[in-house]
Order: C-alpha cells, then sequence, then structure tokens
C-alpha cells in the first residue's frame, strides 16, 4: 500500500475537507482518504501508484493548491492505517 501525504492549501473548514476528499476519491480508488484544514494536508492510502501530476489533475481544477508531496510505504494497523 502506498501513503500520499500532501500538502494543500486553500481548504478553511469542513466543508472544504470534504470537498478534497470527495474529489480525490471520485479519481481514484482509495483505501483512505482524510483531509485537514488544521493541519493543511491530505493523507491519501491507495495500492496503486499516483504521481504528482495526478494529484494535480484532480485538485488544480478545485482551487485548491498542492503545496507538498510525499510518498512512504502504508502499513496496516489494527484500527487503520499508518
Amino acid at each position: 500500500m502506498n501513503k500520499y501525504i500532501l500538502g494543500i492549501d486553500g481548504m478553511m473548514c469542513g466543508e472544504c475537507e470534504a470537498h478534497v476528499q470527495n474529489e480525490i476519491r471520485k479519481k481514484l480508488n482509495a483505501k483512505s482518504v482524510k483531509a485537514s484544514h488544521l493541519k493543511n494536508q491530505a493523507i491519501i492510502i491507495t495500492d496503486i501508484d499516483v504521481s504528482e501530476e495526478k494529484f494535480h489533475e484532480i485538485l488544480d481544477p478545485t482551487g485548491y493548491r498542492i503545496t507538498s508531496f510525499s510518498k512512504v510505504e502504508a502499513t496496516k494497523r489494527l484500527f487503520g492505517w499508518k
């Protein structure tokens, strides 16, 4: 599993978080998508390789700006992913 951590600028509230999460879910078959306007980030768990450009294709039209991108190996835990 792959874990992507995106820094995202422009989220101001819970509705913004939901918008980011929904856009990513529509375009990717993700196991988990969690966005936080307080941390200005989204964490995506998926079993496919996704390029930074693909995330830009998904989020740029929404008006949110990706400020950072990282990919690490995700591990399954008892109560979710780490």
